[in-house]
């Protein structure tokens, strides 16, 4: 039976109301009556946004009534992230804002670290303690000790802040826990990284191969969009996974593959690609160096070496590569996102490249396209001190190649050592739970333990500001001025982000929060301006717009400076690369001792009884930080364990009941979760989404709810390339009675 290439995760205006239709929320906000005259754009002000659910950043409106309260988000035509069109996150970002468990005003700590216990404060109080907290540790150990963590908008402003402090130690966990190997791959390749949103020209694909990337459980909205339209356009969808995922569903070809086997499968792509001549010739031989040594290096990876590895049959290795090859050059071997997997990331990443580059697809159309922005400039401030030390010398001669910082590595450079003259003392936290966002949970606790001063700036309570010395509550996006979005895309656009409503509490934006800690330290200079319209209308005004026109259009599209969207055919491009040629064989690999072309090597398998855990996504969530929005835990409120029915049988599992799950080193889930039982998950693993298991009592709806796979990372497996912390090398096996806990002593 054919499925219906439409029924791909639709994300039209008409699902978005559907879910803010039957969300708790609308019981807040209209009595319980859902009255569609209230949801009619037509009676209602709307004022410009980009979410913040995501990293997508889609662009849209939020809408409010008469009386100013705020009624629902729908996505602005005129944006290339979101087609006017927002995902469930998306339109669910109201539940935020409602959200009665939010954090309401300051907090200063009174009981033991992690307990969760505080006294509410002034804003004059905690920031006026915080202040006094960095200037002792600049007094004591320098400014560079101290940190700053953060994942959203608002660490724009909190990084200049410290920069200005005299730190340059600020990280987003999404580097190495994410796409940094990514980068780092794609940019010895080719001599540039891939960035956020992803070029991709799906739109025009007529082959997508996901290894690895879950479009549609992601919700990367412009990318479900266009891969929907692929799909309509017939286009080949290819999915390497041992989950039957959303996308593979939807596919010519699923491919369920062993995991941990990936760069197998790769390098016996690429071999049949060579030696069956399949690759693009002309732009191989003008775009590249390092062919040859490259065809010597996969002669031996075949098909048939790589089905006793990955338990592929080498006929559909071939029929595959062949697929994509027909297909060449509008062909897209997909990077992914959340690439940190089995410690030999980047070059598996540089596979995937090396892959690319054979089938002609870069810079070209139906592959990647070149993306461009608009360049804002700085508001007028004094240059920054100068750095003396940065986290980077806690680790001499590693991860030269990470262009961005660590954030597991500033969390290491914490704990002292004793051959380390300076760890780091004082950490400021925003919009990230380190405590579920960094792997190895007990090596972020005990960094924790070392500090002299954290500060938590966040939205919700989550287990992170249990820890907190200091917890300041920061409204939603929706009540807040943000920098300017300038993200790439296939032609300029700047995104405007105003609050359509005043913050609820006693809430601050991050702007304001920032400036004013500035002004305690001392930093006057750097915020010479009295409110962020002044900076943002000084901005706009440089390029030709204004506040006030972005206020009215909330998206602006600009002209490409160059039509360079694709390669001209013939075209001689010089990369950004020592050789200035696409690398097949990495001069910048070899010369960091490192080897300059992809290897396999096999990874340790699971003892018995145990299984892999893969962990991922779901559609209507956004890792842990949407598990208690109450739109969006009326459509998911706990995760399950997927279990392969020849196991379940084995454990005597049935669907829906609870067990504990315990991993190789024998931490076991503080939380039951419950079974299901699926043929969609191979035999030697398990599968469960991200970011359930919440701990902090004051999540009404996400305390307790599901598991956390986070605890169950202890096994840490370090790109040594790049430093990427690989967290798919944990087994868990099942416990179907609660486990009895050794009591803590105080």
């Amino acid at each position: 039976m054919k499925t219906t290439r439409r029924d791909f995760i639709k994300i039209s205006t008409a699902s978005a109301g559907g879910i803010a239709m039957t969300s708790p929320v609308i019981n807040w906000m209209s009595n319980g009556k859902n009255d569609e005259s209230e949801l009619d754009e037509h009676k209602m002000k709307r004022y410009p946004t980009y979410c913040e659910v995501c990293f997508w950043k889609c662009a849209g409106w939020t809408y409010t009534n008469a009386e100013g309260k705020i009624k629902k988000i729908a996505g602005n035509s005129n944006d290339p992230h979101s087609n006017g069109r927002f995902c469930p996150r998306g339109t669910g970002g109201v539940g935020m804002y409602y959200d009665e468990d939010r954090l309401k005003t300051p907090l200063i700590r009174t009981g033991k670290p992690g307990s969760q216990t505080f006294r509410e404060a002034s804003w004059e109080e905690a920031l006026d303690y915080i202040a006094r907290g960095m200037q002792k540790i600049e007094k004591e150990h320098g400014p560079d000790c101290m940190a700053l963590f953060t994942h959203g908008s608002g660490g724009k402003f909190l990084g200049h802040m410290l920069k200005a402090f005299g730190s340059n130690n600020i990280a987003a966990p999404s580097y190495a826990q994410c796409r940094g190997p990514r980068e780092v791959a794609f940019f010895a390749t080719y001599g540039s990284g891939v960035g956020s949103p992803e070029p991709t020209d799906i739109r025009d694909t007529k082959c997508l191969v996901l290894i690895g990337s879950h479009i549609g459980e992601n919700m990367h909205n412009g990318q479900v969009q266009e891969m929907s339209d692929a799909i309509d356009k017939g286009a080949t969808i290819i999915t390497v996974d041992p989950r039957y995922s959303t996308a593979a569903s939807k596919s010519k070809y699923w491919l369920p593959i062993k995991p941990a086997t990936d760069i197998a499968l790769l390098l016996a792509w690429t071999h049949v690609i060579i030696y069956e001549e399949l690759y693009d010739k002309k732009y191989v031989e003008k775009y590249t160096f390092g062919f040859d040594e490259l065809k010597e290096h996969v002669k031996n990876y075949t098909p048939e070496w790589a089905y006793g590895i990955t338990t592929i049959k080498p006929d559909v290795i071939r029929k595959t590569a062949k697929e994509m090859a027909n297909a060449s050059p509008a062909v897209i071997v997909h990077p992914g996102r959340h690439v940190t997997w089995y410690g030999d990331d980047t070059q598996r990443l540089r596979a995937v490249a090396i892959l690319n580059a054979l089938l002609g697809s870069w810079g070209r159309r139906g592959g990647f396209y070149n993306p461009e922005g608009i360049h804002l400039p700085k508001f007028p401030a004094p240059k920054y001190p100068k750095i003396k030390r940065t986290w980077r010398d806690a680790f001499p001669g590693k991860y030269v190649l990470a262009d961005l910082a660590l954030a597991s590595g500033m969390c290491d450079a914490t704990i002292p050592t004793l051959d380390r003259d300076c760890s780091i003392k004082g950490w400021i936290v925003n919009g990230t739970n380190l405590i579920s966002t960094l792997p190895d949970m007990q090596n972020t606790l005990t960094a924790i333990s070392h500090l002299e001063l954290l500060v938590v700036i966040d939205t919700m309570p989550m287990e992170i500001t249990g820890y907190a010395d200091v917890v300041l509550p920061e409204c939603t996006y929706l009540e807040r001025y943000d920098m300017l979005r300038t993200s790439k895309h296939r032609f300029p656009t700047i995104a405007l982000r105003m609050p359509a409503s005043e913050p609820l509490y006693n809430s601050k934006p991050d702007w304001w929060i920032a400036k004013e800690l500035g002004n305690r330290l001392g930093l006057q200079d750097y915020f010479k301006y009295n409110d962020i319209t002044e900076l943002l209308d000084w901005q706009l005004k440089q390029v030709g717009s204004s506040l006030k026109e972005m206020q009215r259009i909330g998206v602006k599209k600009l002209n490409r400076e160059f039509d360079d969207l694709y390669f001209q055919e013939n075209e001689d491009v010089e990369f950004n690369t020592p050789t200035g040629k696409i690398e097949l064989y990495s001069t910048d690999l070899e010369g960091e001792g490192f080897d300059p072309m992809p290897k396999y090597t096999a990874h340790p398998e699971p003892q018995e009884g145990f299984y892999r855990l893969i962990y991922g996504r779901a559609p209507m969530h956004t890792f842990s930080r949407t598990a208690n929005n109450p739109n969006l835990t009326d459509l998911m409120d706990e995760n399950t364990v997927w279990i392969n029915p020849k196991v379940a049988k084995e454990w005597y599992l049935e669907n829906n009941q609870y067990i504990w799950l315990q991993n190789q080193d024998g931490v076991v889930s503080t939380f039951p979760i419950k079974v299901r039982i699926t043929e969609r998950i191979r035999w030697d693993s398990v599968y469960m989404v991200h970011g359930f298991g919440h701990s902090n009592k004051k999540l009404s709806r996400a305390h307790g709810r599901g598991a956390s796979d986070s605890e169950l990372i202890t096994n840490v497996m370090l790109d040594p390339i790049m430093g990427g912390t690989g967290m798919r090398g944990n087994f868990v096996t099942f416990l179907t009675e609660e486990p009895v806990r050794k009591e803590v002593k105080s």
